[in-house]
């Protein structure tokens, strides 16, 4: 089109060092902070090569770029892991050249893979990540369209460490201090609103220990509705200034509350730095440490502070289904939560500020939970309160709950939700139980916040979430036209228990008990395939 030969044009304009070594065909990817090209270089033998051309756009921060190039000279190249050919800058422009993988769209093979092709899939998809993790790189951006697959040549590619951060004794040392500065965040001046629909309200707030903002007249009027999640932050946390302004409410129901909060202090914790002190002195709080931190204050900047909030105000919320103003004021907490919705653990939904490798070893699980199913994406959310919920309905309210204890977060649920037969669920969803068959080339590939699933989320006419269950358990009978015949079943009659016992340890929601990259490739699920 002409957009994309523009886009071409201005790319040589912007990086003439090309022109000279590739001719660019086409445009492959787009994403928030790069654009894929399609070229081909003439090598030194006459032959040419097909190679990717990955633009970061212009705003990358030089050393997240840099980040990015160590880990795939580091740890790319081998075991499933995307290598890099050359690199290419002028001024803020900069192309990372890649070996081209000519690849399938991953909803265009879901549902005609064969399950053997699911297993090696799977078990390549770990090889990769126990390399990255091996390296001390944390992807946070595992995902099918991240995993490249030649069906065909049956080759892979994990690809696109633009989001990698390091584990605290990482091997990348631009990840150290990417991941330093990451953890600097700073006071969100932007606070969180709550959407309402059939009277349901979202809110999200800030620590306990860092002090509020300004209350603006639209946070008090937020203040009097109930509110459906809150997620929130206890002593010894710190704010995240990379947050959606708005949530939404989840199923569009009344009855269905879910409340995070920090389930243990850390009597540990150093006081703020001063330059925070302007956002602490405006709030008298209710323990003697936090009164000794407000008094370190100028007085200058309490007298700021305190004009734009009486200094009075306490919080009184906690434990309860609604948020208050003082709260709705407060500074977002700070944990990483970069990845794609749909595939983010429930450590990176709850802002559990410690998170390691096992966030990428969820999203796996959330890739196999797609391809046992047949369904992709498997959720889909508005926003990381609603993806928690929507866990919650697969993988059980109370299992949630004692799972969120293990990494300091309290999670509270009005409803109990039980937790689905993993097994069950999937043979429904792809349509290969006894009581539902479908053919195996027509199984649609919805999401579940689709109305038949358990986690539906239809606004128009809200259900409860008990009645949605209710739904997926008759999710059978009465599409004869989707029947499946025996000879097209590709396997996926005979799953073993090995599938689902791995699909089970993949989605640990205890990311300390939660399988390893290592452990997955020796799981006996794999037993024929390292043979």
């Amino acid at each position: 089109t002409a957009g994309i030969k523009r886009d071409i044009e201005n790319l040589y304009e912007a990086v003439p060092q090309l022109v000279n070594v590739f001719k660019i065909k086409e445009k492959i990817g787009e994403g928030t902070f790069s654009s894929v090209y399609l070229a081909t270089a003439q090598l030194q033998t006459g032959r040419e090569e097909k190679m990717a051309l990955k633009h970061l756009i212009p705003t990358s921060h030089p050393l997240r770029i840099a980040a990015e190039l160590q880990c795939l000279t580091v740890a790319g190249g081998q075991d499933n892991v995307m290598g890099v050919k050359y690199c290419f800058r002028k001024n803020d422009h900069v192309v990372i050249v890649m070996p081209y993988l000519e690849h399938e769209s991953f909803l265009d093979i879901l549902n005609s893979l064969s399950f053997e092709e699911v297993r090696e899939y799977m078990f390549n998809l770990f090889k990769a990540l126990r390399r990255i993790h091996h390296f001390g790189i944390v992807h946070r951006d595992v995902k099918p369209s991240n995993f490249l697959y030649n069906r065909r040549l049956k080759e892979y590619a994990l690809v696109d460490f633009g989001l990698a951060q390091g584990t605290p004794d990482t091997k990348i040392e631009l990840l150290k201090t990417t991941h330093s500065e990451d953890q600097q965040g700073s006071c969100s001046q932007t606070k969180p609103t709550i959407a309402l629909g059939n009277g349901v309200s979202v809110g999200v707030t800030a620590p306990k220990q860092i002090a509020q903002q300004s209350a603006s007249k639209a946070a008090d009027k937020r203040s009097s509705s109930i509110s459906k999640i809150q997620i929130k932050q206890g002593r010894g946390e710190k704010e995240d200034s990379a947050q959606h302004s708005v949530q939404r409410s989840v199923f569009g129901e009344r009855n269905f509350n879910v409340y995070s909060s920090t389930y243990q202090e850390n009597t540990n914790t150093k006081l703020i730095k001063q330059a925070k002190m302007i956002d602490v002195s405006s709030r008298k709080l209710v323990t003697k440490k936090k009164i000794t931190s407000t008094k370190t204050a100028s007085n200058g900047a309490a007298r700021k502070a305190a004009s734009g909030c009486p200094s009075n105000l306490t919080c009184d919320c906690y434990a309860t289904d609604r948020v208050c103003s003082v709260c709705l004021s407060r500074c977002q907490q700070v944990a990483p939560r970069a990845g794609t919705p749909g595939f983010r653990a429930p450590e990176v939904l709850t802002k559990c500020p410690t998170q390691t490798t096992a966030i990428d070893m969820w999203s796996a699980g959330i890739v196999f939970l797609s391809l046992l199913s047949g369904r992709y994406p498997f959720y889909k959310a508005s926003d990381d309160l609603t993806a928690l919920a929507q866990i919650m309905t697969v993988r059980g309210s109370r299992e949630t709950i004692q799972a969120a204890k293990t990494f300091g977060k309290s999670v509270l649920c009005t409803q109990v939700v039980p937790a689905q037969n993993l097994r069950t669920l999937c043979e429904k969803l792809r349509g290969t139980n006894s009581s539902c068959k479908r053919s195996q080339g027509e199984v649609p590939s919805k999401s579940v916040n689709d109305s038949a699933l358990p986690v539906a989320v239809d606004k128009c006419a809200p259900e409860t979430l008990g009645k949605q269950i209710h739904h997926l358990e008759n999710f059978q009978e009465g599409d004869s036209a989707l029947e499946m015949k025996a000879t097209d079943m590709k396997g996926w009659d005979q799953v073993p228990d090995e599938a689902y016992d791995l699909l089970d340890k993949l989605l640990d929601l205890n990311p300390a008990t939660r399988i390893t990259a290592k452990e997955a490739l020796l799981h006996p699920f794999f037993k024929d395939v390292r043979l």
